[in-house]
């Protein structure tokens, strides 16, 4: 009898970035961190000083989320809020001095598991590979943009993709 091979690319797509995600929250945590705070520090090193608007668009996620990571990274005292100059009523997200030294250890946990992914291809096959996922990720972000409601509002459980890639395999 012949298996189904019905979703299997999507099942694999979906099995590596969930088990990606498992090593890398595995490993942030031993620095204090939880999986998506990583992605909010990458942002701020990017662009220190973002609103929060700002930074839950860049990362496809909802203002009351990024809100409630925000506040607890702020009680780990490594991002802090400070009023808008422009505008009192709006408030900027920057890195502390403990947040940007704790930078490089979210890199060194990234990196790391970016090659324990990436173990046994080739550099030409980690470029095709990177090339493909790329070309999905557009495919994909054309579909939250055709599903969004008349009132600009994406489906519930559609994510955007993050803006710009964090950080990229250099070897």
């Amino acid at each position: 009898m012949v298996k189904s091979r019905k979703n299997v690319v999507m099942n694999r797509l979906q099995s590596a970035a969930r088990l990606s995600r498992t090593v890398l929250a595995a490993r942030l945590n031993g620095h204090g961190f939880y999986a998506g705070q990583d992605q909010i520090m990458l942002a701020l090193n990017n662009l220190d000083g973002q609103s929060p608007s700002e930074l839950a668009t860049r990362l496809g996620v909802r203002p009351p989320t990024i809100t409630k990571t925000i506040n607890r990274l702020q009680a780990q005292g490594v991002l802090e809020k400070r009023a808008s100059q422009e505008d009192a009523r709006q408030t900027h997200i920057f890195l502390t001095e403990s947040g940007r030294e704790t930078i490089k250890a979210i890199e060194k946990s990234v990196k790391k598991t970016e090659k324990q992914a990436l173990r046994g291809l080739d550099k030409k096959e980690q470029k095709a590979l990177s090339k493909l996922l790329s070309r999905i990720e557009a495919n994909l972000a054309g579909a939250v943009e055709a599903d969004a409601d008349d009132d600009g509002e994406v489906d519930e459980g559609v994510a955007l993709p993050p803006a710009e890639p964090v950080v990229t395999a250099k070897e």
